[in-house]
């Protein structure tokens, strides 16, 4: 039987983003063996509580929003683009589940921002840097990541690989402190933004990328080992 991963939709308001974004979510999990259940922003409580209760682990996409700073106690800086509220919560409400009820998380782009503030960590609102953040959907290595040793992630990569991969990163706002729980895996060398965090728990799967295995899913073995990581989590559990 297939797992049951709840994935709530990118953008509240953008139903064009989320035709152009969505289905390449639903396709990796299919391909890996998840059966996608999708979370709505219209859903109630009730409906999503209800919908909980039949998913075996939690997967938050990207967005087009930014994370709104009140959520880490920042003033709004002016590179800061509009917060997607409805989102915001369903997000806190599948993280409140996963986390109680230690169910596997897989987060992306957006999705890893919102964990991270969900656990208590903050923002970099407008990355300075010239290192290449913002690439094009089309671009598929934007630019190296190194892997810290010991991390889950670290392990998804062949030895000869030496903890460095391309990855298709695009985003402008970026991890500055991980939360409480978490801790950094993989890096930037260029300028060390943070580009993937994991729990700090080995019983607890957590992964939080910056960048977007879903884009790359066919054509890299790196992105496929990140969701049948998932896979492998949710069929431990």
């Amino acid at each position: 039987m297939d797992f049951r991963v709840a994935i709530p939709v990118p953008a509240s308001c953008d139903a064009e983003y989320n035709a152009r974004s969505l289905p390449l979510y639903l396709s990796s999990l299919r391909s890996s063996g998840a059966e996608p259940v999708v979370i709505a922003e219209e859903f109630s409580q009730v409906d999503i509580a209800r919908l909980l209760r039949r998913t075996d682990g939690v997967l938050l996409p990207g967005s087009r929003f930014d994370v709104d700073p009140e959520r880490y106690g920042a003033a709004r800086e002016l590179e800061c683009g509009p917060a997607d509220p409805q989102r915001t919560a369903v997000d806190e409400l599948l993280l409140q589940d996963a986390f109680n009820l230690q169910k596997p998380v897989l987060a992306i782009c957006h999705g890893a921002q919102s964990l991270n503030v969900f656990c208590g960590g903050s923002m970099v609102q407008d990355l300075k840097t010239s290192v290449v953040h913002r690439a094009d959907r089309a671009l598929h290595e934007a630019h190296p990541v190194r892997l810290e040793p010991g991390s889950r992630l670290f392990g998804l990569l062949p030895a000869k690989a030496g903890g460095q991969v391309q990855v298709n990163s695009t985003h402008h706002q970026a991890i500055s402190l991980a939360g409480g729980n978490l801790r950094i895996a993989a890096v930037s060398p260029g300028d060390g933004v943070i580009e993937a965090v994991e729990s700090r728990s080995d019983s607890h799967f957590v992964v939080a990328v910056q960048w977007h295995p879903e884009r790359t899913y066919v054509q890299s073995a790196f992105s496929r080992a990140i969701f049948s990581a998932f896979m492998e989590a949710l069929r431990g559990r």
